[in-house]
């Protein structure tokens, strides 16, 4: 899956957009730094009630929050730090559920998410991977290719069958999430690629906040889809 959060259509919205002020990539990691930690935050919430109906919510808040974010980005200045907690929230609940069946599992994910997080900016960085135009088509049709398997399996839950790949914890299953947790890894070179996109146009500075908010979808997909792993890794 693309992140919604970075498109051709976001460069177009920043068009004629001024500032004396121009974001940076530090200033971008920085503020993506103090989202995570906000999350973090959040998630401890969520951990120790596991309300349900908070939950509820929570998730229709943040898809509120989330479209006036992409359709307003001077706007992440002040909402994307709601949505961070918010969304910490959620995942500090879903987490909960997971350890409950398997002790331990939440905290790995989290020490693997972070890993990975450090190994592909390094690799950024360090221009060890380029992001090239192939890089990025061959990620973007891997992303596409992953949420089509997806709106299949939710399309099918309504008639009480899903996709066995993505609950199954066989070879297929764990397969398939090895795919896509490598697919959203490769999915941060992107966002890291965009963000100096961004700050090579000059782009205002509260599009820190905005890059940092988009590059949180990001981890938070990243992370959902380590503990899926390592969920179905724990069942054989």
């Amino acid at each position: 899956m693309a992140n919604p959060g970075f498109n051709q259509k976001l460069l177009e919205r920043l068009d004629g957009v001024t500032s004396t002020e121009t974001m940076t990539f530090e200033g971008t990691i920085n503020k993506s730094g103090f989202l995570l930690a906000l999350a973090i935050v959040g998630a401890s919430f969520g951990w120790a009630t596991e309300s349900f109906g908070i939950v509820m919510i929570l998730l229709i808040v943040n898809l509120g929050l989330s479209f006036a974010i992409i359709w307003g980005p001077h706007r992440a200045q002040y909402l994307s730090q709601v949505y961070a907690l918010a969304e910490g929230y959620i995942l500090g609940a879903v987490s909960a559920l997971y350890a409950v069946k398997y002790p331990g599992i939440v905290s790995n994910a989290m020490f693997l998410t972070l890993g990975v997080m450090a190994v592909m900016l390094a690799l950024y960085r360090f221009r060890i991977i380029v992001v090239t135009e192939k890089l990025r088509s061959v990620v973007m049709a891997a992303g596409m290719a992953i949420g089509l398997t997806y709106l299949v399996s939710i399309v099918m839950g309504f008639f009480g069958s899903s996709v066995p790949m993505i609950h199954e914890s066989g070879l297929l299953g764990i397969g398939f999430s090895l795919v896509v947790v490598t697919v959203a890894a490769f999915n941060l070179l992107l966002d890291f690629d965009m963000i100096d996109n961004l700050q090579r146009r000059g782009s205002p500075k509260f599009m820190e906040w905005y890059a940092g908010f988009a590059l949180l979808l990001t981890i938070v997909w990243l992370y959902l889809e380590i503990l899926r792993l390592l969920s179905k890794l724990n069942k054989r």
